[in-house]
């Protein structure tokens, strides 16, 4: 059993209507092994039933950083929602090939996605992302990360593909100057690409929540 750790469930966004499912389902496991060689993690992306993965994460913040860096390397055509939930985790058979797990961090993530689900459809179409706690001292991280969730969603949602390419950049730590180098564009071009979008910004706000609550 695992306590307090957060468990992510992932779906494809309008799946239904994607010309090549399989090819999707190949980019959001491709986004989150980049994403997890340099994040912290407890058990790494595996697919369920569908269209659905699950991951398994020993902080917020680590699960934060995560799914931020995947949504910024997914490509333009595939999207994806995040439910995000604190609690418990436990082993319902370890024999199976796969443990398979239950626990309250997996009943909360489930409600995390159905939320995104129900405010994706009312109103907020650019969230992909919530997160929910049943922790009573987890009440003021759960109102930090969702507000912090809405801005980064409408933030990403609105970029375009080399905003997004600059901001993953940014945000594993490369400099202006190599982003550059990659792109072909000069630093100058990076920095106010950055700015405008919305990037510069975004990867400062993580770095903060980071350092305080939310670790």
């Amino acid at each position: 059993m695992s306590h307090n750790v957060i468990a992510l469930i992932v779906d494809i966004v309008n799946s239904r209507k994607l010309e090549d499912r399989f090819g999707a389902q190949r980019s959001i496991r491709a986004a989150f092994e980049g994403a997890l060689r340099v994040h912290p993690h407890l058990r790494p992306l595996w697919p369920t039933v569908g269209d659905e993965f699950q991951a398994v994460f020993p902080t917020l913040g680590s699960a934060l950083m995560a799914t931020t860096h995947v949504r910024l390397t997914l490509p333009d055509t595939v999207d994806c929602r995040f439910g995000l939930g604190c609690g418990e985790t436990v082993d319902v058979d370890e024999l199976a090939p796969g443990a398979i797990q239950d626990g309250s961090a997996w009943w909360n993530a489930r409600k995390a996605i159905v939320e995104t689900h129900r405010r994706e459809h009312k109103g907020e179409p650019y969230l992909r992302s919530w997160f929910i706690s049943t922790t009573p001292r987890e009440a003021g991280s759960m109102a930090l990360a969702n507000s912090f969730l809405l801005l980064r969603d409408a933030s990403i949602s609105s970029m375009r593909p080399r905003d997004r390419r600059l901001t993953a950049g940014y945000l594993i730590g490369h400099s202006q100057s190599e982003l550059a180098d990659q792109e072909q564009i000069s630093q100058s071009a990076v920095s106010q690409s950055l700015r405008r979008s919305g990037g510069a910004a975004l990867v400062v706000t993580q770095q903060e929540l980071m350092k305080g609550e939310i670790s």
